[in-house]
């Protein structure tokens, strides 16, 4: 172990440890959009020793952290030539050991620092924790996470899935970027376990508005199958292998720009085509709200731009109703109650009406009276016998 800190100390001193960046991808429109910078020790001889060679030696004490450090300036020091050069730039992923929580006490303010002294703009630079990282060192993870993109810093879980996935993380620390382990692509995404796997891995990153990357895509297949996932990064070795330098810039100036493509329409997720549909319903609806009659209970799907901001966001349909009614004017409030009580949209359900309509006067936050239509559209969930309601409410004036 000596021996080998003594030579890596020697090889950061002659250059010989330098970044290899290995480009990440748009999913749909196969344009360069980020990188990851990767560590390449080569030799005066031309010898290249592997990563795994050292690194996971050096990984078992503070000796990475000089390595991560050097590293960041590596990568300043190429983001600074490529502006001056004038050459397109993507935002680069830089990795952390979570040797930093255990040997340093101000990690975000020595990042700031460097990137700082190389005036590189922080969006350019990601910061990218393994998995490991929020597992094993959570007590102190969200604080440090929170500070580092409090300075304008990307930050990305890396490896999830590798083994030693914990979802309440991923719940409680407010990362940007998710990035799947190849492992869970293992089986070319031919496996029917495996799909399962990813499109829940999938729809929780979406719901909860994570950029995904996927790390290892080698084949069209795995490709075609992460595009109907909604995955939004391919890296991996399909597309580009970790390169030097040169051909890393070489790639930002050809395939930074969006070229040619095939129909979005037809290469996009079925999700992101939901997407699009949810965008445009919110334009024009900013108040969506899913009801269910039978069991008297609701919840709030999107809650934007709206006369006023105080509705609950889940909870009873009736206590819902009471709340809307207080915010009417006082001569729509009967008329709003009655309207959509459960009684009433019930008895239409049963008469086979479509939906329940209904314009009043809201007060907004500004204590302005507002027209608001209320549209009840009766919905059916074939797993269920419970009447659905989906509440769209438009702001008329």
């Amino acid at each position: 172990m000596k021996e080998l800190l003594l030579n890596v100390e020697k090889a950061m001193e002659n250059h010989e440890l330098v970044p290899y960046y290995q480009p990440q991808y748009d999913a749909l429109t196969n344009r360069l959009v980020s990188a990851e910078a990767l560590i390449r020790w080569i030799k005066p001889d031309g010898s290249i020793v592997p990563p795994v060679e050292f690194i996971p030696e050096l990984e078992k004490s503070e000796a990475i952290l000089a390595v991560d450090w050097y590293m960041l300036k590596e990568v300043c020091l190429f983001l600074n030539r490529q502006k001056e050069d004038g050459i397109p730039q993507v935002p680069i992923a830089v990795n952390f050991s979570r040797m930093h929580m255990i040997y340093e006490n101000d990690f975000t303010g020595k990042l700031c620092e460097i990137v700082d002294t190389y005036q590189v703009d922080h969006k350019w630079i990601e910061v990218e924790l393994t998995e490991s990282a929020f597992v094993e060192e959570s007590s102190g993870i969200e604080k440090l996470v929170g500070s580092i993109r409090k300075e304008g810093f990307c930050v990305a879980i890396d490896d999830f899935g590798s083994g030693v996935s914990n979802l309440s993380f991923v719940k409680d620390v407010d990362v940007d970027t998710l990035k799947i382990d190849k492992a869970l692509i293992s089986r070319n995404c031919e496996d029917e376990k495996e799909r399962i796997v990813l499109e829940s891995i999938f729809n929780f990153a979406h719901r909860l508005k994570l950029t995904t990357v996927t790390e290892g895509v080698e084949t069209r297949e795995q490709l075609g199958f992460l595009r109907t996932c909604g995955c939004k990064k391919i890296q991996g070795f399909l597309f580009a292998r970790p390169m030097p330098e040169q051909d890393f810039i070489n790639a930002c100036k050809t395939q930074t720009q969006l070229s040619e493509m095939e129909d979005i329409l037809m290469v996009q997720a079925p999700s992101s085509a939901t997407q699009l549909l949810l965008d445009a319903i919110f334009t024009k609806y900013p108040l969506v709200i899913f009801s269910n009659l039978t069991r008297n209970s609701f919840y709030m799907m999107a809650y934007d731009s709206f006369s006023s901001t105080s509705c609950p966001s889940t909870g009873v349909f009736e206590e819902l109703i009471a709340h809307g009614a207080s915010s009417m004017h006082p001569e729509d409030q009967e008329v709003f109650r009655t309207t959509f009580s459960i009684a009433n949209q019930m008895a239409a359900y049963q008469k086979g009406e479509k939906s329940v309509r209904l314009i009043t006067r809201q007060m907004g936050d500004d204590g302005i009276y507002r027209r608001v239509e209320t549209t009840n559209f009766f919905v059916k969930n074939p797993s269920v016998d419970d009447v659905l309601v989906i509440s769209l409410c438009d702001n008329l004036d």
